[in-house]
C-alpha cells in the first residue's frame, strides 16, 4: 500500500512539469557540443537528468533521459543510433548515481554515487561504442576500422582497442567528472525549485 502510494506521488502534477522541463533543458544543452578529442565531442545534457533524479528518484531521472532522447531523434543524424547510445551511457550513470544517493540523501553519497555512475558510464561507453557505434558508422560511411582510425587522427592509437582505451574511456571520464562536477556545485542552490512543498 505504501509502495503503491510513494509509487503514484511520483506522476504527480508538479512532478510531471519539472520533467518536461528538465528535458527541454537536456534537449537544448544536448545540441552544445564542445570538441574535445578526435571525433568526441563533450555535451552537458545530463546535468538537468541527474538534477532530477537526486531530486525525484531514478524512474523520473530515466523518463527525462528518455524525453531527452527522443526529442534528439527530431534532428538525428544517425538514424537514431546515437540517440539509443546516448539514452544507453546515461543511464550507466543516472541509474547507480541516484540509486545510491537516495539510500541515505547526504552530500558524501551523492558524490559517491556520482563516482560510481562515471565509472559505469565509461565502461558503457567502451561497450557501446565497441558493439554499436563504430559498427554503424563504419557502416554508414564505408570504411573499415582503418578508416575510422585515419579519421580518428591520435597519435599512438592504431588499433581498435586503442582507441577504445586511450580515447572514448578517457573521454568519458572527463565527460563524468564534468557532469559530476557541475551538477555537485549546482544541486544544492537549485534545491528549494527542484522539491516539491508539502
Amino acid at each position: 500500500m505504501t509502495r503503491n502510494n510513494k509509487r503514484k506521488s511520483v506522476f504527480t502534477t508538479f512532478n510531471l512539469t519539472r520533467m518536461a522541463l528538465l528535458a527541454a533543458m537536456a534537449s537544448i544543452l544536448f545540441l552544445i557540443e564542445i570538441p574535445v578529442v578526435a571525433f568526441y565531442k563533450l555535451d552537458l545534457s545530463n546535468i538537468p537528468v541527474l538534477l532530477g533524479a537526486f531530486s525525484m528518484g531514478t524512474l523520473p531521472g530515466l523518463i527525462i533521459l528518455l524525453m531527452k532522447s527522443v526529442i534528439g531523434l527530431l534532428h538525428s543524424s544517425s538514424a537514431g543510433i546515437g540517440e539509443i547510445a546516448d539514452f544507453l551511457m546515461g543511464a550507466a550513470m543516472v541509474v547507480p548515481a541516484s540509486l545510491i544517493y537516495h539510500r541515505r540523501k547526504t552530500r558524501k553519497n551523492a558524490l559517491t554515487g556520482m563516482a560510481v555512475g562515471t565509472l559505469c558510464a565509461v565502461i558503457a561507453a567502451v561497450m557501446v561504442n565497441r558493439w554499436i557505434l563504430l559498427p554503424f558508422y563504419m557502416g554508414a560511411f564505408h570504411m573499415d576500422m582503418q578508416g575510422i582510425l585515419e579519421f580518428a587522427n591520435v597519435a599512438g592509437v592504431d588499433s581498435e582497442w586503442k582507441l577504445l582505451l586511450m580515447i572514448t574511456a578517457p573521454f568519458n571520464l572527463l565527460k563524468g567528472l564534468a557532469l559530476s562536477l557541475l551538477t555537485g556545485l549546482i544541486y544544492k542552490p537549485l534545491s528549494p525549485l527542484l522539491h516539491e512543498k508539502g
